[in-house]
């Protein structure tokens, strides 16, 4: 599967300009962390892919073939978990997974909800009704569903949001295997969870991609910009990432285009690269 993203432009009513000029280009497999503050168009951009919503401007095509003339073969290859994610409280995770099947016209239905299951680690709840689940519970289920079928491409909003740390890691590992042989799309706020499995990185910042490349590229970006110092609250030529409690006191992690002399270089982070280029771009605009 391959998709081509070609000049994508969002503009809602009232004047909203969500999407400028978004290219992508993404082959299988790819596994890409798209990143960016709140309101910097993913889930604009994951709703387009899914022909949930029309682009103002610009083109989307799978394999050759426009996006729209080809939107019900496109969705039979999709597996979709939004940010809100409606499930029936009243049905058990079995049936709940049953009706999706059937609307996904997945024939071995039985075969493929019991994998799905099991690859969500919820064997033991799959006949509670889903009104019984716990918040991290019922992500494990709006993921599950998003497996049936064995889709091509996979888009994630948030997937870990909900889960402890035992199973976000569990859910990174299987992310990553299964984009082996896929495409998969994780939008997410949780840097640790990009830096951990992630190949390739797009961060989009006020409705343009900033960044497209590996996550080690831009760290490399981040290197000289990053240090440690004593806060200086009269100096507002840096962003503070951290705040470090020490037996001297508090000392400030921060990135800044220029450090101060002050301050003592430090190895960066892939957070600490991607505030630098958020920072830099709201300096720069």
């Amino acid at each position: 599967m391959d998709i081509s993203i070609n000049q994508i432009n969002k503009i809602y009513q009232g004047g909203k300009k969500a999407l400028k000029d978004v290219s992508i280009e993404m082959k299988r497999p790819d596994l890409i962390g798209l990143v960016g503050p709140n309101g910097a168009g993913k889930s604009t951009l994951m709703k387009l892919l899914v022909a949930e919503l029309l682009p103002t401007a610009g083109e989307i095509t799978v394999d050759g073939e426009d996006l729209l003339k080809n939107e019900i073969q496109m969705k039979a290859s999709l597996g979709y978990l939004p940010q809100t994610f409606g499930l029936y409280d009243e049905l058990t995770v079995y049936q709940f997974l049953d009706y999706m099947a059937a609307l996904k016209g997945i024939k071995n239905g039985k075969e493929a909800i019991d994998t799905v299951i099991k690859e969500t680690n919820l064997e033991e709840k799959r006949k509670a009704k889903i009104k019984t689940l716990s918040g991290g519970q019922r992500q494990r289920v709006g993921i599950a569903q998003a497996f049936l079928g064995n889709p091509g491409l996979l888009i994630f909003d948030e997937p870990t949001v909900g889960l402890d740390p035992e199973e976000r890691i569990n859910f990174r590992n299987l992310f990553s295997k299964k984009a082996e042989d896929k495409i998969v799309i994780l939008s997410t706020h949780i840097i640790e969870d990009v830096q951990s499995i992630c190949n390739r990185l797009i961060v989009l910042h006020e409705g343009r991609i900033r960044y497209d490349g590996t996550p080690e590229q831009l760290i490399v970006m981040a290197q000289e910009h990053v240090g440690i110092m004593e806060e200086n609250k009269k100096e507002k030529a840096y962003h503070i990432t951290a705040r470090i409690n020490t037996a001297n006191g508090v000392m400030c992690r921060i990135v800044a285009n220029e450090l101060p002399t002050e301050a003592k270089p430090a190895e960066p982070t892939l957070e600490d690269a991607y505030m630098y280029l958020i920072t830099r771009e709201e300096v720069n605009g």
